[in-house]
């Protein structure tokens, strides 16, 4: 979701986002139409605009998607992808994790942006299966345009609410890591309840994850870095991987992107953490 979680759009001198815009595809006509800024496909074509409904409780949210618009080749992308590598986060089914990855290792992803790192990860490791999980449609599409392209058949896109994924649709120590990478920081004061990373969602997780399974967090935001530091530090199912107990140098397997390295440039500190489910 960029949980975005995390997909509000940043100012441009604003810490990176994991994603990189890509340049629109030809102009051939295609099934889905504009509506409002979003796409609306047929039934099983592509991602459903709200696909949990209204039969889970309101609470707040860490994601507020994006309805920009999808260009023609992300459009053909879901059309001709989304039936095998998409899944809508309805809450009403529980996945089957080894079915779904031919038994490979999962690692779930919160928020993927454009999707670029995402593959290049999928790409340089196909031994792990990647259950990709995003609310931007776009994104969506361009995910599954280069997972297509590049065969990355370990890669799979999930379109919807994080926290109902977890909840309700997976089982417990079911996943062999998550990543949360430059989650939306929501850096007014007022709105740090809907930061993603809290002991909450930490509980959740860690039902989720086997043991030794690790959750990596990237972020530019040094508050948000701070934050997640002291809230993974205290809590009782997470430890840090790192002996000093601090942040951790980017490891190699997570690919330094466009977004990220123009925040370097203007200054901008990157932080990384790894806890391991006790």
């Amino acid at each position: 979701m960029s949980e975005q979680p995390e997909n509000t759009a940043r100012p441009a001198d604003a810490p990176a986002e994991s994603g990189q815009p890509v340049a629109p595809a030809s102009a051939e006509s295609v099934r889905p139409v504009t509506q409002r800024g979003s796409q609306r496909f047929a039934a099983g074509e592509g991602p459903l605009p709200d696909p949990a409904g209204s039969h889970h409780e309101r609470r707040i949210r860490s994601f507020q998607p994006r309805r920009s618009r999808v260009t023609t080749g992300q459009a053909e992308a879901l059309l001709k992808r989304w039936p095998d590598w998409g899944l809508d986060i309805d809450g009403r089914q529980v996945l089957d994790l080894g079915a779904m990855f031919d038994g490979l290792p999962v690692v779930l992803e919160i928020g993927f942006g454009m999707g670029e790192a995402t593959a290049q990860m999928a790409a340089a490791d196909p031994g792990t299966g990647i259950l990709a999980v995003d609310v931007h449609t776009p994104g969506q599409g361009n995910l599954l345009g280069l997972a297509d392209r590049n065969g990355l058949n370990n890669v799979r896109v999930a379109n919807g609410d994080a926290i109902i994924l977890l909840r309700e649709m997976l089982t417990p120590d079911s996943l062999d890591g998550c990543r949360v990478y430059f989650p939306d920081p929501w850096p007014k004061a007022r709105h740090h309840k809907r930061r993603l990373i809290q002991p909450e969602f930490l509980s959740l997780l860690a039902t989720r994850l086997k043991p030794g399974g690790v959750l990596h967090c990237a972020t530019d935001w040094e508050s948000y870095a701070e934050q997640m530091l002291e809230v993974l530090s205290a809590h009782p199912d997470f430890e840090n991987t790192r002996a000093d107990g601090g942040f951790a140098p980017r490891p190699d397997f997570r690919p330094l992107t466009r977004f990220e390295g123009q925040g370097l440039d203007k200054g901008h500190v990157v932080n990384d953490l790894l806890f391991r489910r006790k």
